[in-house]
């Protein structure tokens, strides 16, 4: 579908403007402030913590590339929690994974544990009484980011009910959290849905999280907390008017995701790409197998949602607390190398006289991002690919994802599904640190949504990304480079020698293209 999803609300919005209301967020209706517990030596998870930290300072962490692992650990986590879940995400799939995994938190509210569950309110159109079901759990929350007062039945009804709001709307927490008693947590690119966790026959996305333990949770429950008691975010039922019975609602809820429409996962593999086993064996067994660094993590601010900056006298200030900035100064700093991995890639001015920078000093870039045929954002497309000749003039590496390939690779394992998709978004520098997060390299990323991030100091963390990354270029992408004597682009893929070069975007058809070719002198950057 070439429709961009990114600027779809903003058509709907122009399509039905004459008959448009408006609808602003209520006032005072926030829910009292509340703040993450620490861990404690009184949980299991919190002793198994303690017990994998051989130094105060230090955090210990496990990359999972793996959907199966990724989907284990927080199912695992959320059973094995005693105290408390902090939960955050943009996007939570009413499909089998996101109401297995909702299923999963109520369980654990039920078994006394505090479940603060804060999600963006983009995708929850038409979701409302399955998320009064839960909400209706004692000891369980819903809070909604920036949500939409009325129209919630569709997201098109949504966007004419806001379209005086639009530019608080179109703002949205792309963040991705999850902690279990403060001891342990999860954090990366993924959403909770089946094609993040490789479970579709149709499209299935690549991407990267990782498992946390040690020095990093209580920064981590405090960027939750940055959140969970904004003035943007609300709870569900200042939202969602409901005069169903208290019990209604959960008997509606036990129905939605029972056994018969919300089976169970399958267990995990036993090794994934890395050579490790599952962390539920590492939690089983009592003993936690991760790689021990310095870290530090960083979150946008929430008050994005009405296009605050810091500023002093009137004066715009650099957001040093945002993860672009910190992102692009790890960048600038770099001396021999840099590896970046991203779906969606639109460096924009600022980002091409980094790349210009860092390339003046001999430092070797990398990129790896969709294919017009594996993306999923066909206009983030037309965008991105003003930029290639610009980056192949630096000398760069730029690879896109095949959607073919990947599905066909034996060691990618997206066993019948029928696109690979990338969906990963990191950045390694200097082999040494690691950046993993849900920052996109792209206009949207750095202004509109909010974002979290990890900077991992460790270069054994380092040198597994970047074999994954190997892994993407050598059995998943095509290489660009400019034709011989020409700045025409070629796509090349195969060993030396034996090279399929391909002179037009791989793997698409005519009518992809000749649509790009026609929507992308319409297509402003400041929509994507």
């Amino acid at each position: 579908m070439l429709l961009h999803k990114r600027i779809l609300p903003g058509i709907l919005c122009l399509c039905i403007w004459l008959v448009s209301g408006c609808a602003s967020l209520p006032d005072g209706l926030a829910g009292p402030p509340s703040k993450a517990l620490r861990a404690s030596a009184d949980t299991t998870l919190g002793r198994l913590a303690q017990a994998a930290a051989p130094d105060p300072d230090l955090s210990g962490f496990r990359l999972m590339p793996g959907g199966d692992y990724a989907l284990s650990t927080r199912l695992e986590l959320a059973r094995r929690a005693e105290r408390t879940l902090d939960v955050q995400y943009y996007h939570i799939e009413n499909d089998e994974t996101g109401r297995y995994f909702l299923r999963t938190l109520r369980d654990a509210a039920l078994r006394g544990v505090r479940v603060r569950l804060l999600m963006d309110d983009l995708y929850t159109s038409g979701e409302d009484k399955l998320l009064l079901g839960l909400a209706a759990t004692p000891n369980l929350e819903i809070r909604l980011f920036n949500p939409f007062p009325a129209g919630r039945d569709s997201l098109g009804n949504r966007f004419a009910a806001s379209l005086f709001h639009f530019d608080r709307v179109q703002r949205r927490m792309h963040n991705k959290l999850f902690i279990a008693d403060g001891a342990m947590a999860v954090a990366g690119g993924r959403n909770i849905g089946n094609q993040y966790f490789a479970r579709t026959a149709g499209p299935n996305f690549l991407d990267l999280d990782t498992f946390v333990a040690g020095a990093l949770l209580p920064r981590l429950g405090s960027l939750f907390d940055q959140y969970w008691n904004s003035e943007y975010v609300l709870p569900l039922h200042a939202v969602v008017k409901s005069d169903v019975p208290r019990e209604e609602l959960q008997a509606a809820f036990e129905a939605m995701t029972g056994p018969g429409s919300t089976p169970p996962p399958p267990p995990p593999a036993p090794n994934d790409l890395l050579g490790y086993g599952p962390i539920v064996d590492d939690l089983r067994g009592g003993r936690l197998d991760l790689i021990q660094a310095r870290a530090e993590a960083y979150a946008d601010s929430p008050d994005r949602v009405v296009g605050k900056t810091a500023s002093y006298g009137g004066v715009p200030l650099l957001d040093v607390d945002s993860v672009r900035y910190n992102v692009m100064e790890q960048i600038r700093r770099a001396r021999s190398d840099v590896s970046i991995t991203s779906p969606y890639l639109i460096p924009g001015r600022g980002g091409l006289e980094v790349m210009q920078e860092v390339h003046g000093r001999g430092v070797k870039m990398s990129v790896v991002t969709n294919s017009l045929a594996a993306t999923d954002e066909p206009l983030v497309h037309t965008a991105y690919r003003r930029y290639r000749p610009d980056m192949l003039r630096l000398g760069m590496e730029l690879h896109e994802l095949s959607s073919v390939r990947t599905r066909d690779s034996v060691r990618l394992g997206l066993f019948g599904s029928s696109v690979g998709r990338l969906h990963a978004k990191s950045a390694v520098i200097d082999r040494r640190i690691l950046f993993i997060g849900s920052m996109n390299f792209d206009p949207r990323s750095d202004a509109l949504n909010t974002e979290i991030g990890l900077f991992i100091q460790s270069p054994e963390m380092a040198q597994q990304a970047l074999k994954l990354v190997d892994v993407l270029k050598q059995q998943g992408s095509y290489r660009l480079r400019f034709a011989e004597g020409t700045e025409e682009i070629e796509w090349v893929t195969g060993p030396a020698g034996r090279q399929e070069v391909l002179t037009e975007e791989p793997d698409s058809d005519f009518w992809s293209r000749t649509m790009l070719e026609i929507l992308a002198p319409l297509t402003p950057e400041s929509f994507l």
